[in-house]
């Protein structure tokens, strides 16, 4: 693979994309990270916390009190919040990439306007470089959204299945 074609490949997309093109890329790289970060969280050190939450529940030898039920529903509520950390984050990343691809049609269709109020008519090959702006970052916003929305909907789904399955292990018997 011809790293240095794709590189310049790239640099010409986003060149023809306009500046919004920029920003698009970096929410997609930022709301990815954040992805990755869950999934690596689910993957690796849930288990870990939730035999840490086990062990102390386990260690108790008081499971029917008032205090008992409080600290039960401490550790619940302690693994829920690090298995539910930064899913709201990357759910409105989702919502606001399709934004930025609006954002990038508006500021091409007004390029578009620009030609044609200096060209005083209507030429499609002046027009095409802002008809190119207005429809790449279009494109990018819904693409990044529909690949992010995918993964924020099963790392939500990921999160409430463990917190619950948590809890139902930690029942008073």
């Amino acid at each position: 693979m011809d790293l240095q074609g794709a590189l310049t490949s790239l640099q010409e997309f986003l060149e023809r994309g306009g500046p919004v093109l920029n920003w698009i890329m970096l929410l997609t790289f930022v709301m990815w990270a954040f992805i990755l970060e869950r999934l690596a969280y689910f993957g690796f050190a849930h288990k870990g916390i939730k035999n840490r939450v086990m062990k102390e529940w386990g260690a108790r030898s008081d499971h029917h009190s008032w205090h008992a039920h409080a600290i039960r529903d401490q550790l619940i509520s302690e693994v829920k919040q690090k298995a539910e950390q930064n899913v709201e984050l990357i759910k409105t990343l989702v919502a606001v990439a399709p934004l930025f691809g609006l954002l990038g049609t508006v500021t091409g269709m007004v390029a578009v306007f620009d030609v044609m109020s200096i060209s005083g008519s209507s030429d499609a090959r002046a027009m095409s470089a802002g008809v190119a702006r207005a429809t790449i970052p279009t494109m990018a916003g819904m693409v990044a959204a529909l690949s992010g929305l995918l993964f924020s909907n099963q790392i939500e789904r990921m999160a409430k299945q463990r917190v619950h399955e948590l809890s139902d292990e930690l029942e008073v018997e």
